[in-house]
């Protein structure tokens, strides 16, 4: 089985080892209690007073298709509530550096699916979006330093498959922040909702 390892500088390791799934450590939610699958969380910056959580985002005044955070407001918004769903079939805990689909647990204006995807890359900047869809896609949160970075590294669904990986920051365009691959990495925290 193959187990991912971040690095603050986006790169992930493909290294080859003898474990299942079970045998990473849980994810860990602001009480100390392990992320569950079906459970609603907030995903909030690790670091407080620089913005909100994360939230559905409109590029242009589109319909918001775009994964992003709530600005720095007098009130913070802690953003949406999302639920984790493993890709290890009957897995009730979230682990590191195992796959899951992440979905919004709110309706969208557009009426389309919350479930979070890898989007389009933008033109203008190189980095991948991240924004949502029917199909989801699967992404890994990694923990270096005490701190949890969320990304997108399927490599535990096809054993044989090659794919670019990336670990997600946060891009600011025109005032707007969205959660991008490729660029500046920004760790997180999840609260139960």
């Amino acid at each position: 089985m193959l187990k991912l390892i971040g690095s603050l500088s986006c790169i992930w390791l493909l290294m080859a080892i003898s474990t299942t799934a079970q045998d990473q450590p849980p994810v860990l939610d602001t009480a100390g209690r392990p992320v569950r699958s079906g459970v609603r969380y907030h995903i909030l910056p690790a670091a407080t007073d620089i913005a909100g959580g994360l939230t559905l985002v409109a590029r242009n005044g589109s319909c918001p298709s775009l994964v992003g955070q709530e600005p720095i407001a007098p009130v913070v918004s802690q953003g949406l509530p999302v639920v984790f769903t493993p890709y290890v079939a009957g897995e009730t805990i979230v682990r590191e550096s195992s796959s899951f689909i992440i979905k919004f647990s709110a309706a969208s204006t557009c009426v389309k699916s919350t479930k979070w995807i890898l989007a389009e890359r933008d033109p203008a900047t190189s980095r991948r979006n991240i924004g949502v869809g029917r199909t989801g896609s699967y992404f890994k949160i990694t923990k270096e330093n005490n701190l949890y970075y969320l990304g997108f590294c399927p490599s535990d669904t096809c054993n044989f498959c090659k794919f670019d990986c990336g670990t997600a920051g946060i891009t600011i365009e025109d005032g707007k922040r969205f959660l991008t691959l490729d660029g500046p990495v920004f760790p997180f925290r999840f609260r139960r909702a």
